[in-house]
């Protein structure tokens, strides 16, 4: 027999945790190849964890809710046979290179969790998960305070909810916190004013993932130097073509031409010619990405966001972008994205005009740089420039918002980048054939 340790994977760049939403299988249940065994969400999607062998599951390493990082081990698998690279007595297996990865990441994941963990520990009476350490790393609750608690969980544990009751305890009874700076800055942030309850008032609870974003959100705010730019295009001759050849486009390739394509194609050509916008954060290094992977912000029926990629977006021609488009929109809205579907995005578009907003300030998706928000089409009475004077015209116009990263893009080229997108849109070609 050997053992197998089920790890959460990666699932993106700027993903790094997943919360356990259920178990599909118990303590002592035979698991096959490829079946799923738990169900994670993260602030992009969720999903199933399969299994990577056949066998019966003996250890769970987590319970529903608890917070799970990249790389950790979330289940252990009984096999009836040597998975590979697991040494067993009298045997060397030649070690594969997904092992070695899983060792790394192994490596990693003890050494971040003795970072995260120097200021308590688990004894021999008492166990400690990942979460509430570190908790209790970031909130400043000493070994002495840790171990007074109460713990409501299986055989006494402390659990999330546990010390999470205990910090709103300490706070009213004032007791000051150890913290660093940075988190001494997050916290009073995150304070607000009591919200008094009156009449009939209705308390409305963050669904799970509303939760999340906001904790994205946040993030984002506090890790980037928020910029914006703001320009107006003219898009009537983007209006008039797609009027003129959307009916034979649906007829001839069954896809509906919305602007979306149209606009997405635009946007990739200017990031080629921008490539400093196509980057992520790394501390103090940036990474310039070789791909343009587009994310395509979509807003989901109970008002959550989500965030779709379309991958090598500058190598697809209108037709296949607007397959790309169309079919992410649709899985969005139905909830059948998949997680490579919510990976590796390398800069947002975010429609605020589809919800009759003129422009926006959108919020970064980390790690990335930059995130374009398109305003919505207006008729409007607008100065037409021709050799024989000025005249006043029927256009249609829109507005383009750029939020942008100031560590990494100045306003010079955040500006340049969002014109650079208009003056894509303006010389649209009339007579072009898809």
């Amino acid at each position: 027999m050997a053992k197998f340790e089920l790890t959460l994977p990666k699932m993106g760049e700027s993903v790094a945790e997943a919360t356990i939403t259920s178990w599909l299988k118990d303590v002592g249940d035979t698991i096959e190849l490829d079946e799923a065994v738990l169900e994670i969400a993260t602030d992009k999607v969720d999903s199933e964890v399969p299994s990577e062998v056949e066998g019966v599951l003996i250890e769970k390493r987590f319970e529903v809710n608890d917070v799970a990082q990249v790389g950790q081990v979330l289940a252990v698998i009984e096999t009836a046979i040597d998975t590979e690279g697991t040494t067993t007595q009298g045997k060397t297996p030649a070690v594969q290179p997904n092992i070695i990865n899983q060792l790394n990441k192994q490596v990693e994941q003890a050494k971040e969790d003795v970072m995260a963990t120097t200021s308590v520990t688990s004894t021999t009476e008492r166990f400690y998960s990942p979460l509430v350490k570190n908790i209790a790393q970031q909130e400043g609750i000493s070994q002495h305070e840790l171990d007074a608690l109460t713990g409501t969980g299986k055989e006494g544990r402390v659990t999330k909810n546990d010390i999470l009751a205990y910090l709103d305890t300490r706070a009213q009874k004032t007791v000051p916190k150890v913290t660093v700076p940075h988190a001494n800055i997050a916290q009073k942030a995150e304070q607000s004013t009591p919200v008094l309850m009156q009449g009939e008032d209705e308390i409305v609870e963050m669904t799970r993932m509303g939760k999340i974003i906001s904790q994205h959100m946040m993030d984002s705010l506090r890790t980037s130097a928020h910029v914006q730019s703001f320009i107006e295009a003219d898009v009537t001759e983007v209006w008039n073509w797609r009027n003129k050849i959307k009916a034979d486009f649906e007829k001839r390739e069954g896809e509906k031409l919305t602007f979306t394509p149209i606009f997405m194609e635009a946007i990739a050509k200017a990031l080629k010619e921008f490539p400093m916008l196509n980057a992520a954060v790394d501390g103090d290094k940036i990474i310039k990405k070789k791909a343009i992977n587009l994310g395509m912000a979509a807003a989901l029926p109970n008002g959550d966001l989500i965030v779709p990629v379309i991958k090598n977006a500058d190598q697809l021609n209108l037709v296949g972008m607007t397959r790309q488009v169309n079919d992410l929109a649709h899985r969005a809205r139905t909830n059948n994205l998949k997680p490579d579907d919510v990976k590796e995005g390398t800069y947002t578009v975010t429609n605020v005009g589809s919800f009759g907003s003129l422009m926006g300030t959108p919020i970064i998706n980390q790690p990335q740089v930059g995130i374009l928000a398109l305003g919505a089409i207006r008729k409007v009475p607008a100065v037409i420039e021709t050799p024989q004077g000025d005249f006043i015209g029927i256009r249609y116009r829109m507005f383009l918002s750029h939020s942008y990263d100031h560590r990494v893009v100045n306003g010079a080229l955040g500006g340049l980048f969002v014109k650079a997108v208009k003056d894509h849109l303006e010389a649209w070609d009339t007579s072009r054939i898809v």
